[in-house]
């Protein structure tokens, strides 16, 4: 199944999408965000006979996990990232906060930040939290607190990350609207392997990103594990599980400007279209 949050910021209503019919699942919950998954909505929603069908055209798509405790992020998890960012890759996963409030919807316009020259992109697979996950025994139990899967875009400002950064990244990753997230939460169930999913990103209809989840350095299921031995993951928590090679970071690509339109896309989890803007 795959759950969707539809209209204007801040009135989304949550949809259940299903072979290309969509289900409004107001009779259920007031949306889709933490307390619905905790409370076995994914099992409602499976189980429910009678939503009314929906005709969602020409309407806004939101993030589809409203309001998030946390964004969690993890840095360099992919070895060929890592080294064009100047790095020797990771022995332990590397862990940064991310705003939560800078989540918008996989087609909202993103803000270039005021003084800012190198705002980047970064396609990345998000993982959201269906159970609460505190100390777990080993990544072998990760997998089941895992409510599902969507698409992010960690969108970073470079100089903001690294330069003035005071050793810390979050200033380069919490600028208003860096976290766009969606279309859909794919349950856990339709996705077979996460470590078996096509990355891509474009800007301006030009290739970027071209990679897989499976050259990840730390795997969906260790990097839950690892986590949940430092901090609590509650449910509708959001982790950013890392970005492959092709960022402007790089040198390669230029970074992103005003009127650029930058894209993002992973097998079975749909695909982004942002348009970049001015704050």
């Amino acid at each position: 199944m795959k759950f969707m949050r539809v209209g204007p910021v801040g009135r989304e209503r949550p949809v259940l999408y299903v072979d290309g019919r969509h289900f409004d699942l107001s009779s259920l919950t007031a949306d889709i965000d933490g307390e619905f998954l905790a409370g076995d909505g994914v099992q409602r929603a499976r189980e429910a006979t009678d939503l009314p069908e929906v005709d969602i055209t020409g309407q806004r798509v939101g993030a589809p996990v409203a309001r998030p405790g946390v964004v969690l992020c993890v840095g360099q998890n992919y070895a060929a990232h890592a080294a064009e960012s100047g790095a020797e890759p990771p022995t332990a996963p590397i862990i940064f906060y991310k705003a939560p409030n800078t989540v918008v919807g996989p087609h909202d316009d993103v803000l270039i930040p005021r003084g800012s020259t190198k705002t980047d992109w970064e396609v990345e697979l998000a993982v959201v939290i269906g159970r609460r996950a505190r100390y777990l025994a080993s990544p072998a139990d990760a997998l089941g607190h895992i409510a599902g899967y969507a698409l992010s875009n960690d969108v970073s400002e470079r100089d903001f990350q690294l330069a003035v950064s005071g050793g810390q990244w979050s200033k380069g990753k919490s600028c208003e609207t860096f976290q766009p997230l969606g279309p859909w939460l794919v349950t856990a169930d339709e996705i077979e392997d996460p470590q078996a999913l096509r990355l891509r990103s474009w800007v301006k209809g030009e290739p970027r990103q071209d990679s897989s989840t499976k050259d990840m350095i730390f795997d969906v299921a260790y990097l839950v594990w690892h986590v949940s031995q430092y901090t609590v993951l509650d449910p509708g928590d959001v982790i950013n599980t890392g970005t492959p090679q092709g960022v402007a970071l790089s040198g390669r690509f230029p970074y992103l400007a005003a009127g650029d339109v930058m894209e993002v896309e992973i097998d079975g989890l749909g695909r982004q279209r942002n348009t970049l803007g001015s704050a």
